[in-house]
């Protein structure tokens, strides 16, 4: 246990101090949220209640975009400077080290809800009961799973130049073709029906119904479970695909 608390620590601080990660994981959706809900009219009849959806758009787009790009990038990283090979001869176990990536990328998850969440409350005095602040967390929280996934599958890249071109560009298609930007019911009826059917949207309409009093529906929980099993499976292929090239 000593051993996975110091690695999560390191996590942490590796990614507290990228600057990336402070860019596209804290600045961006608190600003996008500033002006959504705050310079731009957005025509929203019940202003309380965009700036609650707004809110749980922006803080489930900053933390999909942590675990896709956050965990795929620096995994891609690590192995091209020799970082993984390196920590195979240390006394250190795989399971520690990777349990601690993960955890590590949990809290930081954890990390940034609580401080898009505060800027809410700041930037707008968005009100919720405890039990809904306290749930759409934990449904935030929980339902990064598939896109964790899918930041492992980013970091079986070879280059890290790619791996951010491509996480990038998923992460703007997931985030505009999911609602998270704007809601999906103005957008033209094919792409109302594809959304409804990405994790994105699924991950977002969670958060969207816990603050209107609401349930997660049990529909987007089996297409969250479902992208998230598709992702480790395809990842874990592609790695044992790349190990038996090397052998």
């Amino acid at each position: 246990m000593k051993l996975l608390f110091k690695q999560c620590k390191i996590e942490m601080l590796r990614i507290l101090r990228n600057p990336y990660y402070v860019f596209w994981s804290l600045f961006m959706p608190i600003l996008f949220y500033f002006i959504f809900t705050k310079v731009v009219n957005t025509g929203a009849p019940d202003r309380a209640e965009w700036q609650a959806h707004y809110l749980m758009s922006m803080t489930t787009f900053s933390v999909m975009g942590s675990s896709m790009m956050t965990l795929g990038i620096r995994m891609v990283q690590e192995r091209a400077q020799g970082w993984s090979t390196l920590m195979r001869i240390t006394p250190l176990p795989d399971s520690i080290y990777f349990a601690g990536q993960m955890v590590g990328q949990t809290f930081i998850h954890l990390f940034a809800i609580i401080v898009i969440f505060s800027a809410g409350a700041l930037i707008n005095g968005v009100t919720l009961s405890i039990f809904e602040w306290i749930s759409s967390g934990l449904w935030i929280l929980a339902g990064s799973i598939p896109f964790l996934a899918l930041g492992t599958l980013v970091g079986t890249m070879k280059k890290v130049e790619t791996a951010s071109a491509v996480s990038n560009v998923l992460y703007m298609v997931l985030a505009i073709s999911g609602g998270l930007w704007m809601p999906l019911e103005i957008m033209p009826k094919l792409m109302q029906t594809i959304g409804q059917w990405l994790p994105s949207y699924n991950y977002g309409n969670g958060a969207w119904l816990i603050v209107r009093g609401e349930a997660p529906a049990l529909k987007s929980v089996l297409i969250l479970l479902g992208y998230f099993i598709f992702f480790m499976l395809l990842s874990k292929y592609v790695r044992r695909k790349q190990e038996a090239g090397v052998s």
